[in-house]
């Protein structure tokens, strides 16, 4: 009977978890506790030190965490061989580019039509008419805060009238000389200027600025229409990381940078502004397709591209 009674008392102080012999017990001690500490880096994640709080490092979890973003929709629109990006979040507008001259009406009517009431930046990446031609439209019919532009201005009718509609808004466009970076509504934008005024060939174009956009763990690459001289003074300053959407440059022309471009950035999408009658060159496509990058053509339709910060996806509107 005895015997029976201290087996029943051995088996109640087990099942309570309370050792009869020899073995640890998992009491919540130091060495398994883990402590979350916040602290913002350059790199924008949250890290843990347990070192300071004397916890056994073996036994330590390190978490670390992203941004998480906002809502981003990007309106690629369909402007021929031209360029026109809007970017919106639930309390910012940004237009990149505005098409050719007459285009203004549509970027307008898409505004009207998403209910936007003021654009917070507009960035013009460099002065040929299929970038800047709609802006003197948008300029002179509706709010725009601020204006970023490249350093090369261009002889032209529709240069002259984006200076004629930013002196009569009262706005001073800012040229950038040096990288720009700056968030609007949780979304960071990095806005990398030509080095130099007057390049071998394309002045114009190599003059582009390339804007990266990010969205919490999402990326974007705007290029303009940088060619070789351009890409190759992008590409040297290094450190710009993988992208999950890649704007091509010059409207899906081929020059020789881009396999480095997009063997570097490495995209899952890629978008090429080109129109039926001044495609993109097939040597551009074949590239693309070499490297399992899924590709969008602005002259079969609008294309409409989604981040919420973790998630990225692009389809035709």
């Amino acid at each position: 009977m005895r015997a029976t009674i201290l087996l029943v008392f051995a088996f109640l102080l087990t099942a309570c978890g309370v050792s009869t012999g020899s073995g640890v017990v998992d009491t919540g001690s130091a060495s398994d506790t883990v402590t979350v500490t916040d602290t913002d880096t350059a790199s924008g994640t949250d890290t843990t030190s347990d070192a300071a709080n004397g916890t056994d490092t073996a036994d330590a979890v390190t978490v670390t965490e992203t941004t998480s973003g906002t809502d981003l929709t990007v309106v690629c629109f369909a402007a021929g061989k031209a360029d026109a990006f809007l970017l919106l979040t639930p309390e910012s507008a940004v237009l990149i580019d505005c098409g050719v001259k007459g285009f203004g009406r549509t970027i307008l009517a898409e505004l009207e039509t998403r209910g936007i009431t003021q654009l917070d930046l507009m960035i013009i990446t460099h002065f040929d008419q299929d970038h800047v031609g709609g802006a003197a439209r948008i300029i002179n019919n509706f709010p725009v805060t601020r204006i970023l532009q490249s350093n090369s201005p261009k002889d032209s009718e529709e240069y002259e009238k984006y200076v004629k509609a930013v002196k009569t808004a009262g706005i001073e466009p800012e040229t950038v000389r040096e990288t720009l970076s700056f968030t609007l509504d949780g979304v960071s934008y990095t806005v990398n200027p030509p080095k130099k005024n007057k390049y071998n060939s394309d002045t114009s174009n190599n003059s582009s600025l390339i804007v990266s956009v990010e969205n919490g763990q999402n990326r974007l690459l705007f290029t303009g229409d940088a060619e070789d001289e351009r890409l190759e003074e992008f590409l040297s300053i290094g450190g710009w990381g993988t992208y999950d959407f890649l704007k091509m440059p010059h409207h899906g022309s081929w020059h020789e940078p881009l396999l480095l471009l997009v063997e570097s950035t490495a995209p899952r999408y890629a978008l090429i502004t080109s129109s039926d009658d001044e495609p993109e060159d097939s040597e551009t496509l074949e590239l693309l397709e070499s490297f399992g990058v899924e590709t969008f053509l602005t002259r079969f339709g609008q294309v409409l591209v989604h981040s919420d910060g973790t998630q990225l996806t692009v389809e035709y509107a």
